[in-house]
């Protein structure tokens, strides 16, 4: 948990045996969104910045095409070595299942290809 919106905290947190900067709605490492922040001239850490960071690391996996055509299952396989929990992405945490990830896409009012 953190306040303070106008920065990345780059707080380490321990869960699962892993150590990881992880923070924000999308999860971002401190070490990826200052790459992404200088790139993109965001100007603090607000859902705002993290949403428009998002968006460029689905860009950088190049699924951005996928999500806009409801293309969902081949974005999230492009996507899984970017977010941990998506499902293959091998990393040894809470991988998610793909079926219920697109359940919940739809119970939010999204839609599939």
């Amino acid at each position: 948990l953190f306040n303070d919106f106008s920065k990345h905290p780059n707080t380490k947190v321990t869960k699962w045996g892993i150590t990881s900067t992880a923070a924000g709605a999308y999860q971002i490492l401190n070490k990826t969104w200052l790459e992404i922040q200088a790139k993109l001239m965001l100007p603090d850490f607000s859902p705002v910045s993290q949403d428009k960071a998002a968006i460029e690391l689905i860009r950088r996996r190049k699924a951005l095409d996928d999500v806009y055509a409801g293309r969902w299952a081949q974005a999230i396989e492009k996507c899984r070595k970017e977010w941990a929990s998506l499902p293959g992405a091998g990393y040894g945490q809470n991988e998610k299942n793909i079926t219920n990830l697109l359940a919940v896409l739809k119970v939010a009012g999204g839609s599939t290809a």
